[in-house]
């Protein structure tokens, strides 16, 4: 301190301290003077005493005209030592740095004005205090005085400078500060962040690229600032990383695509675009790296797929056919669970796009991978299986594509047929409107004589029998209606004659007896008339209900169509057909006289050449039964020949004596629940003792049962 007071004059020191900047000025120009004269006498001792007085007793001072004066002296001080001012920066620095937090705004001020002339003269040497002045630098940038502001842009503006020229920078050094504050939402402080990554990547001598990783979130988290400029800004730098990712050999994809799988869920439409373009990229770029991050990249493209911005589907439809054309290897780190875990998520999409390109996915793992992909069966049976309710019939084909895919397997088709049969009978508005279209495709994609036999081999033991009932309606009006199976019911037309087609009639007819008009249409089919005949005329009262009148008028209808033109044409001939006409002659015996199916087999009948049934065409025994004695049937007993059909109406009759015996029990249940219901209703209001419930043996009424039926069917 001494040494300072010899050689500074007390007058000088008093106008360093003055409240006129122009005195102080004048005092600094005066410190100039004698620390330049020092330093040509070599007198550095009282060189550091004179600035070591200027930091403790003015920069350091609670007088506001102190710190002022002691910033501009510690820069003339600078100025004045010229070329050996380096080795006197680290007492000259910090004070100057210390004073951007100071709490005036001159002072903060002046503070950026030293330090811009203390780094003019020093320059290079100045960057070992790089990390600190970048940190005072980033906070004045949102400093809230507009004239610190003014004056920190310029002194940035020189530091950039220093730096791009300098061989002393570390930006090993500088990375964890830019990463930390790259989280900053001011956008002074974003523009300043921006602003320094595109200066270092301008410099071939910093390798930015290399550490992209550590500030690229910060990159797209500025995609969705609210400022045009910052946003603008950001967007131009990641362009700028991209198109330097693409001409360089050497890139860390793992890590940012860690990062850009992230953004591609953003809420902002442009942050979506950017990272699933830069995901594209990578795609494409990235090889053998990107392999362990295949599930990640798959789970950022589906939802974009669906994205209501059309840029990012096209970009999104793009990368997902790219990434589904590289045949990747388990061996290298390509984890099939993880991708087959992200396809199964995405089916229960609220997008139907996304939902159809997680199945392709499905779909080709179990091409290239099949083994792998049944060992994950377990995890993703139950999803595909619910996936079968989609509202999108596209979705549902593609569904049942690879459930045939998998079902390749016999253990794994009798899986999937019990799982149906399962979902059909939890779900009853899954087999009401898409029972059809699942039963039909899969008969297109595992042959569906296969189908149709693993069907029948499992509803045979349905214990559920009002389900069994209904499913098997529905499958005969599958086989009786469905172009795809042609071919089948040309093969069960041969039943008689053929006996691939009497192994299928006899595989069908046991699940079958569950309905009895489902057993009739089969035998119809079959041509086995004279059995048809037979089991019409063992129904007795309990089966003609109104339920089964529905199903007859949907056969008496179908018999109109095409597909029973051949038993049409075989009426011309009553004489060959005799068990034909007298199966049909029964059907119109059991339907109303004023319903309208009675009307059109009625008319068809009708239409039937003239023929008289005399003794010696057919004749049978009292008890009416037409397996008991045919004497001269042009058929020569030709359908016991085949199939003992005595055994197969005592199955029929058995079934549907079982289903009988169910209906009886479950209205005596429905009687007595009722009963039960009604004495509580009578004991808390007997007041309203008739109108609360309905009497326990009430019966439906005929528009409820025709509803029930139209629902069965």
């Amino acid at each position: 301190m001494a040494d300072a007071l010899s050689v500074i004059p007390a007058g000088v020191l008093r106008n360093l301290s003055d409240k006129l900047y122009e005195k102080r000025k004048n005092a600094a120009l005066e410190i100039e003077n004698i620390v330049k004269q020092l330093a040509i006498a070599g007198e550095h001792e009282k060189i550091r005493a004179v600035i070591n007085l200027l930091a403790t007793e003015y920069t350091y001072s609670p007088q506001v005209n102190h710190r002022k004066g002691g910033l501009i002296g510690l820069a003339a001080a600078t100025v004045g030592l010229s070329t050996e001012a380096s080795q006197h920066l680290e007492h000259i620095v910090p004070p100057v740095i210390n004073s951007f937090l100071d709490q005036d705004g001159r002072v903060r001020y002046y503070a950026c004005e030293a330090l811009y002339n203390i780094a003019k003269v020093v320059r290079g040497d100045f960057i070992i205090y790089f990390n600190q002045i970048f940190d005072a630098l980033c906070k004045l940038s949102a400093d809230t005085d507009p004239n610190v502001q003014s004056a920190a842009h310029l002194l940035d503006r020189l530091v950039k400078d220093i730096v791009t020229e300098s061989d002393q920078f570390s930006i090993e050094e500088f990375i964890p500060l830019l990463r930390e504050r790259m989280n900053v939402l001011n956008p002074f402080v974003r523009q300043f962040l921006v602003g320094w990554i595109t200066v270092l990547d301008s410099v071939p001598d910093i390798d930015m690229l290399g550490f992209l990783p550590d500030f690229l979130d910060g990159l797209f988290n500025m995609l969705s600032d609210s400022s045009h400029e910052i946003r603008q800004q950001a967007d131009s730098a990641l362009s700028e990383f991209l198109q330097e990712i693409k001409n360089s050999p050497n890139v860390d994809y793992g890590r940012m695509t860690e990062i850009l799988v992230q953004r591609a869920g953003s809420s902002d439409a442009f942050t979506r675009l950017t990272s699933i373009t830069w995901i594209n990229e990578f795609v494409k770029l990235g090889g053998d790296q990107l392999i362990p991050y295949y599930a990640d990249i798959l789970g950022a493209i589906l939802p974009c797929i669906s994205d209501a911005e059309e840029k990012i589907r096209v970009v999104a439809h793009e990368t997902n056919d790219e990434l589904r054309a590289i045949h990747a290897d388990p061996a290298e780190g390509f984890d099939i669970g993880a991708v087959l875990s992200i396809a199964r998520r995405q089916l229960t999409s609220e997008w139907e796009a996304t939902r159809i390109e997680a199945l392709h996915w499905i779909a080709v793992l179990l091409t290239r991978y099949r083994k792998e992909v049944i060992s994950y069966l377990n995890d993703i049976f139950d999803s595909l299986l619910v996936a079968l309710s989609d509202p999108s019939d596209e979705v549902v084909l593609l569904v049942l594509e690879v459930h045939a895919c998998i079902a390749k397997d016999a253990q794994h088709f009798r899986h999937l047929v019990v799982f149906l049969i399962h979902n059909f009978r939890s779900n009853n508005m899954l087999l009401e409107k898409r029972g059809a279209l699942i039963v039909r495709r899969l008969c297109v994609l595992l042959d569906a004589e296969r189908v149709y036999r693993e069907f029948s081999t499992i509803l045979e033991g349905e214990d559920d029998l009002e389900f069994a009932s209904i499913i098997v309606q529905a499958l005969n009006l599958i086989l009786l209606t469905s172009s795809e199976l042609a071919e089948l019911r040309g093969l069960l037309k041969q039943s008689l004659v053929n006996a691939a087609g009497r192994d299928l009639f006899l595989s069908l007819y046991s699940s079958w007896c569950h309905s009895s008009m489902a057993t009739i249409s089969l035998c119809l089919l079959a041509q086995a008339y004279r059995h048809a005949s037979a089991i019409i005329q063992s129904l007795g009262e309990e089966d003609i209900n109104v339920k089964f009148l529905v199903q007859l008028d949907k056969l008496i209808r179908l018999l109109e169509t095409p597909i029973f033109a051949y038993l049409r044409l075989q009426l011309l001939e009553p004489g060959k057909y005799m068990w034909l006409l007298t199966a049909l002659y029964g059907l119109l015996m059991l339907l109303p006289q004023q319903s309208e199916a009675f009307k059109i087999l009625q008319t068809r009948l009708k239409t039937v050449p003239s023929y008289t049934i005399n003794g010696d065409q057919l004749k049978r025994t009292s008890s009416g039964s037409p397996y008991l004695h045919i004497t001269e049937d042009t058929t020569r007993n030709q359908e016991d020949n085949v199939i003992n059909f005595s055994s197969r109406l005592q199955q029929f009759q058995n079934m549907q004596q079982r289903h009988r015996m169910h209906e009886k029990s479950r209205l005596r249940l429905h009687n007595s629940t009722s009963s039960i219901l009604q004495k509580e209703v009578q004991i808390s209001d007997n007041s309203q003792r008739s109108s609360s419930l309905p009497e326990a043996n009430h019966a439906p009424s005929r528009s409820s049962w025709i509803n029930t039926g139209h629902l069965q069917s």
